[in-house]
């Protein structure tokens, strides 16, 4: 650190105050906005342009815990220590907002600290880490106002402070862009991704095959040798089974998976909980190598391929394993296929609306009708879709690395800036050379 700059406790140059003020609109107090837990952990900025939570509040609170520009507002406590101390700074006047419960308040003095660079400091790896280490807590974590008030800062002269801050915000806003646009790359390829099995497992590969009528909405025309039929004529639907802790006798367990555990095209076998699977029960609730699994509720429809990732392994109620009547007409990974396209076009949503709580009944599951192809032909378009999917599965990989290194070098270069280890008056630095070196993606 700079031989001139000095370190102190954040009591020495803010005013750091827990807000009380909850959620709730009473009658006969004033109306107010909250600046909440979620505006601070999604915005390093706090505007006018978010959309603050309407409240009403008593006006000693209104007094108290009105917003400035300058303020530093802090996430005190958490599920996950991670979590804690994410700073947001008040850019903008904000007149009736009000800061809200689960954050802090920090208000620096303004003859010796810059708000923005307080904000970059909370955010730095430093100061982040001492919050974590007095994190107290067991299923939620939380710092006390001491806790927040006696942690050190580095602290070079104010008008330092705000040289580093706009060259932070210039910088990040660089990196920021760069993510974003990543992002907006990984959303056209899952697009990309969904028109493309649609495509294949509606119309098939031939583009000049002739078509029909399928009288499915969401199938539209499909080609004409195929067959439109519903599933229990081609697959046998089963739910897992009702897990019931008074009845496992520990004498037959299986490991089981859960819905949680069932991604698309993969399945989680890592760490599973086990469940009582008699002998009499193998056929009906052990899985077999080709079986499909799909969830009963949550993303209802989502479905992976069983590989046989186990030797045995059975499935909760909550999933519905699917087998094929006559293996020979039928490939299970084509119906995964079906099932990803139904997913995303909304199929199974309950009664087509989608506030309603999701279930994918057995019932349900079976009179769904879909389009089949010819066994050979599923299994040829099952490789296409294999081949084109590993390929987007290889870029989107590629960009979501990139995205980790760019926020891997932002974190690196708030954390060396605010500690000195950055002169942005020499313009770029070795320092800063050899980081954006070592972490560009």
């Amino acid at each position: 650190m700079p031989a001139h700059w000095g370190v102190e406790k954040l009591k020495f140059i803010a005013r750091a105050q827990f807000s009380n003020v909850d959620k709730k609109t009473e009658d006969g107090e004033q109306p107010v906005r909250l600046c909440n837990y979620v505006d601070v952990y999604y915005h390093a900025r706090i505007t006018a342009d978010i959309d603050f939570m309407e409240a009403t509040a008593e006006p000693r609170e209104v007094a108290k815990f009105q917003l400035q520009p300058g303020d530093v507002l802090i996430t005190k406590d958490s599920e996950d220590p991670n979590d804690i101390c994410v700073p947001a700074v008040v850019a903008e006047p904000l007149p009736g907002v009000l800061c809200g419960y689960h954050l802090a308040q920090v208000r620096p003095d303004p003859a010796r600290t810059h708000g923005p660079y307080l904000m970059y400091a909370f955010a730095s790896s430093g100061i982040r880490d001492q919050f974590r280490m007095r994190a107290n807590g067991i299923t939620r974590f939380g710092l006390s106002q001491d806790d927040i008030c006696s942690a050190l800062f580095p602290l070079p002269p104010r008008p330092e402070q705000e040289a580093i801050a706009a060259w932070l915000d210039e910088r990040t806003r660089r990196i920021d862009e760069l993510v974003a646009a990543k992002r907006r790359l990984i959303a056209l390829l899952a697009e990309h991704r969904t028109a493309l099995i649609t495509h294949a497992v509606t119309n098939g590969l031939n583009p000049a095959a002739a078509l029909k009528p399928s009288g499915i909405d969401w199938l539209g025309d499909v080609p004409r040798h195929w067959a439109v039929a519903p599933m229990y004529a081609r697959y046998s639907v089963e739910l897992g089974k009702m897990l019931d802790a008074k009845q496992i006798t520990g004498e037959h367990l299986v490991p089981y998976i859960r819905n949680v555990d069932v991604r698309w095209d993969s399945v989680n076998v890592d760490d599973l909980p086990e469940m009582d699977i008699e002998p009499h029960e193998y056929h009906r609730f052990i899985l077999q190598s080709g079986d499909m699994v799909a969830c009963e509720g949550g993303e209802v429809g989502r479905a992976a391929f069983w590989r046989g990732e186990l030797d045995q392994c059975a499935y909760q109620k909550a999933i519905h394993r699917i087998r094929p009547l006559k293996p020979a007409q039928d490939y299970p990974r084509f119906l995964y296929y079906v099932m990803y396209t139904g997913s995303k076009c909304g199929v199974f949503i309950a009664g087509g609306n989608p506030n309603t709580i999701p279930h994918l009944t057995g019932e349900a599951l079976r009179v769904y009708r879909f389009a089949f192809p010819p066994i050979d032909e599923q299994r040829a378009i099952v490789t296409h879709l294999d081949a084109a999917s590993a390929k987007l599965d290889a870029l989107t990989a590629a960009t979501e690395n990139a995205i980790a290194h760019l926020t891997e070098y932002r974190q690196a270069l708030i954390s060396a800036a605010v500690t000195g280890k950055i002169n942005i008056f020499a313009g770029e630095s070795a320092h800063a050379r050899g980081m954006e070196a070592r972490h560009s993606p």
